[in-house]
């Protein structure tokens, strides 16, 4: 009897495994004209190769473009961009464009084999068939490279295709973007390339234990790197409900506004992408940021800074701060930001602000704005007490209300990188 109960049980969890499979989706090319070497798709899948960033990962620093070799490291080990030029022996060159859709729209190599979600495919499953079409165009007419892709060095089980099936049944469905009827076109090109091929949440969300990223735009630490990528729909963090379209337009293509400048890993991808997007597309893209569910920060000020604390950090500040960021914190924007009411000071995770002070932080050079300002880095000139003593100053001077930091949360980040 035991054994037959235990039979039923095996049965019935076999069968919801297998109902609950993501399936893999097939969509045809509407013709082979879609990925045809022409000069109008090829155009058009290198701009969408800009707005999926796809660089940033399949270059190495120095490299040949697309010949992959980057170190992708994560939680679970290291992994490498592959080869993504026509090189027939160790690139696309053996490819199809169904295989490169398998690829993008199913997380499958083209041998059948589950990727990594360190590829975005949970992003890029939304690219229409049209659009994946141009980019095989594209990535076909690069020159081949030769260049003999690394192996994964994943710890166990990770390592194991059986671990990622588990991974996709519990975290993957494929499925194209499927337009909103209730929104214009704007919104709707916005949450595409947002939620698809700008995979926006794989940084802007938390990520479980798992490494699946959480739904929605609600800020989150970016694994390895120590840095805190804010919430987007929050008013406290990096929410821009309240903003003019025409600053966020200017913060994505140019990295720097009235209103904020981009550092750290975002100063890559405004680099690397959004400085290349259309106008029309930055702005459906800031349509459609505007328009998130506004959700509650994490809270003001716990405990008040001690006395000792503030003259401490307030002395550090009028020796190294000052001259930039004035005595009242209001800096000159864009070329020294203020810090006064600036949410990136005020953040509950103070990782970002720490890293900036101690490695420098430095706005991406753009076509609009080649020769950005950037800040020196004091990691040779501040031990982690006063790094700790002059953070809490600017967090809880001129209405700012930032919780006090530590010297031991400061250490935490002065050996980081963002490789």
């Amino acid at each position: 009897m035991k054994w037959r109960i235990l039979c039923i049980v095996v049965a019935i969890i076999l069968a919801a495994v297998i109902v609950a499979w993501p399936r893999d989706q097939f969509v045809a090319s509407t013709s082979a004209a879609d990925w045809a070497p022409t000069s109008a798709n090829i155009a058009r899948g290198a701009y969408l190769a800009r707005a999926g960033d796809c660089i940033g990962c399949h270059t190495v620093r120095g490299g040949a473009a697309f010949a992959g070799g980057r170190a992708l490291t994560t939680p679970f080990g290291t992994l490498y961009g592959p080869n993504l030029t026509p090189d027939a022996a160790t690139g696309l060159g053996r490819w199809s464009a169904d295989d490169f859709w398998g690829a993008l729209h199913n997380g499958r190599a083209r041998d059948g084999r589950f990727l990594y979600p360190a590829f975005p495919f949970p992003h890029y499953t939304k690219t229409t068939r049209r659009d994946s079409d141009a980019l095989f165009a594209y990535l076909r007419s690069l020159p081949p490279v030769r260049q003999q892709n690394a192996a994964h060095a994943m710890a166990f089980p990770y390592n194991t295709q059986l671990a990622l099936a588990g991974w996709r049944l519990l975290f993957f469905r494929p499925g194209v973007y499927e337009t909103a009827p209730a929104r214009d076109a704007s919104w709707n090109r916005g949450a595409y390339l947002v939620e698809g091929l700008g995979h926006c949440s794989a940084c802007h969300s938390t990520r479980n234990a798992f490494g699946a990223s959480a739904p929605g735009l609600q800020g989150g630490m970016i694994p390895v790197l120590n840095w805190y990528a804010p919430s987007l729909s929050s008013a406290d963090e990096a929410g821009v409900a309240s903003w003019r379209q025409d600053e966020i337009v200017q913060l994505l293509h140019t990295g720097a506004s009235p209103r904020a400048t981009v550092i750290g890993p975002m100063a890559e991808v405004v680099a690397n992408s959004l400085q290349h997007l259309s106008g029309a597309d930055v702005a459906a893209m800031a349509t459609y940021l505007q328009a998130l569910p506004p959700t509650a920060a994490e809270g003001d000020m716990k405990v008040k800074p001690s006395a000792s604390t503030m003259t401490a950090g307030g002395t550090i500040y009028d020796q190294h701060c000052v001259e930039c960021h004035g005595a009242d914190g209001r800096g000159l924007a864009p070329a020294y930001p203020p810090l006064a009411g600036n949410r990136a000071v005020t953040l509950h995770e103070s990782a970002n602000v720490a890293r900036i002070i101690l490695q420098g932080g430095f706005a991406p050079g753009t076509n609009a704005n080649p020769r950005p300002y950037g800040m020196p880095p004091f990691a040779h000139v501040l031990n982690d007490d006063e790094v700790a003593q002059v953070m809490t100053y600017v967090r809880a001077s001129w209405g700012n209300r930032g919780n006090e930091v530590t010297a031991a949360q400061v250490n935490r980040y002065r050996g980081a990188t963002l490789e």
